[in-house]
């Protein structure tokens, strides 16, 4: 295929990394997108990659969503990681100061290794906020004001979740389509993503549920009870300045948030 030739399937794909510190929710917010599950168990994630499907009417757009370790053991997948994202969630735990000091260093990375950092949608997303009642160590207008004062014009937005309560979690997903200009702004709270298959992919190997955002078309006869086996990552090595061009081009013109 010549590579100067831009598929219609390349521009509907979006790679989403999660990146944030060890224990601060970010496979809990996954599985309660995904799946609608919430366990309490805590597992040390290396990387995880799962993709969906979903149809928006005009397009169908497939989701590769990738889990990544919270300690800094791999940097050359961190970096790899990085460099072939289409958008990031950067996720802290609003219990723990120690935790947004941690996805301050991870957009650090990030403007150090992208040059169209500022097109990129990201969501900060401040986690466990079903403790906030007894424990707060992190008020989210500290992270509002270092987001739009301290740094330059971004195509993000702020909010805190809970993956135990399933509070604001669709809001997470739909807004990297609103950043991304995917679906516009003013989509009501029944709009947005409609699953068009249900590729789930886990090293845990567990059963697949259907998560309560999407509304699932009928599509080629699968097993939907039995998880596929684990893809391999070479889906994220063949990004390339090809794709990256891609993303440039169909982020321009996009509104980018205000500094206050």
């Amino acid at each position: 295929m010549n590579n100067n030739v831009t598929t219609m399937s390349d521009y509907e794909r979006m790679r989403l990394v999660i990146l944030g510190g060890p224990g601060v929710g970010k496979s809990s917010i996954i599985k309660r997108f995904l799946t609608n599950t919430y366990t309490s168990k805590y597992r040390s994630t290396i990387e995880d990659l799962y993709n969906r499907e979903y149809d928006l009417g005009h397009m169908t757009l497939k989701v590769d969503i990738l889990d990544t370790a919270g300690d800094m053991q791999f940097p050359a997948m961190r970096r790899l990681c990085i460099a072939t994202a289409h958008a990031f969630l950067l996720v802290y735990a609003v219990t723990s100061s120690p935790s947004l000091d941690c996805i301050k260093q991870c957009f650090e990375e990030i403007r150090e290794q992208r040059g169209d950092f500022q097109e990129i949608p990201i969501v900060i997303a401040g986690n466990k906020l079903d403790l906030t009642s007894t424990h707060r160590e992190i008020p989210i207008e500290d992270v509002s004001e270092w987001v739009y004062c301290e740094l330059p014009k971004l195509r993000v937005k702020v909010l805190e979740c809970s993956a135990k309560d399933d509070i604001n979690i669709k809001e997470i997903f739909r807004t990297f389509l609103t950043l991304s200009r995917i679906l516009p702004r003013e989509t009501d709270e029944q709009g947005g993503l409609k699953r068009r298959s249900s590729a789930y992919v886990n090293k845990g190997g567990r059963r697949n549920a259907s998560p309560a955002l999407d509304k699932e078309k009928p599509g080629p006869s699968d097993n939907k009870d039995t998880l596929p086996k684990p893809r391999s990552r070479s889906l994220i090595r063949r990004a390339s300045r090809k794709t990256k061009q891609q993303l440039r081009d169909a982020q321009s013109g996009a509104e980018e948030c205000n500094v206050s």
